[in-house]
């Protein structure tokens, strides 16, 4: 029970200290959706008809279980994000990092931003419950790690460059970067589960979907 509330203490006073942080690293992210959804409109009528025909082959391969093994799905999911992160995780402990993890951060966002917004546009209330079924799941899981390891990996990066050039910070690195090697295997915890449910629960909820809209 103490250990419960002593990493509840933790946490509240980690979001306490960096609260200007998590504010700017959401509000990034759901700018980088806004525009990934603006851009969907910006496509010309001959690609909206491309990608739209790609992505009912893609249905139409769902509704017949003709998608990726499970386990392969799973392995590419994992991969995927854990490089992602990780490639933040490093920037982080880099003084030069600090604009890249913004900007991966807000790809991140304009891909969800893009992918939902295409679909929405394309099939209507359709896309919209496909968008449900296959893409909300995991980033349910996803995109809370993901600005989590960009608030952490920012913090880190301003510690440092406050250390090296305005001689401002006097608290030891130490603990902070075991935190910080900490919240990495945490992330990586939380990345397999959700690339479980992608890899073993969207494809069944998105079968259904397909099916259900098919009929």
């Amino acid at each position: 029970m103490k250990q419960k509330n002593a990493i509840q203490a933790a946490a509240a006073n980690h979001i306490r200290n960096n609260s200007s942080i998590y504010i700017f690293i959401t509000v990034l992210f759901l700018m980088g959706v806004i525009f990934g959804a603006v851009i969907v409109n910006s496509l010309s009528f001959t690609q909206k008809e491309d990608l739209f025909y790609y992505l009912s082959q893609f249905f139409g391969q769902v509704s017949l279980g003709k998608i990726a093994a499970s386990p392969e799905m799973f392995i590419q999911s994992l991969s995927h994000n854990v490089k992602y992160i990780g490639v933040m995780w490093i920037l982080g402990v880099s003084i030069i990092g600090l604009p890249i993890i913004l900007l991966l951060l807000f790809l991140k966002g304009m891909v969800v931003g893009f992918t939902v917004g295409f679909l929405v546009n394309q099939m209507g209330w359709n896309g919209l419950l496909l968008s449900f079924v296959a893409i909300l799941p995991q980033n349910i899981i996803v995109i809370p790690v993901f600005i989590l390891i960009a608030v952490l990996s920012v913090s880190l990066s301003i510690k440092l460059i406050k250390r090296v050039f305005i001689k401002q910070l006097r608290e030891p690195l130490k603990p902070v970067l075991i935190g910080y090697f900490g919240a990495l295997a945490a992330a990586i915890i939380f990345l397999t589960a959700a690339g479980a449910m992608e890899a073993y629960v969207s494809p069944v909820l998105m079968k259904n979907a397909v099916s259900l809209l098919a009929k």
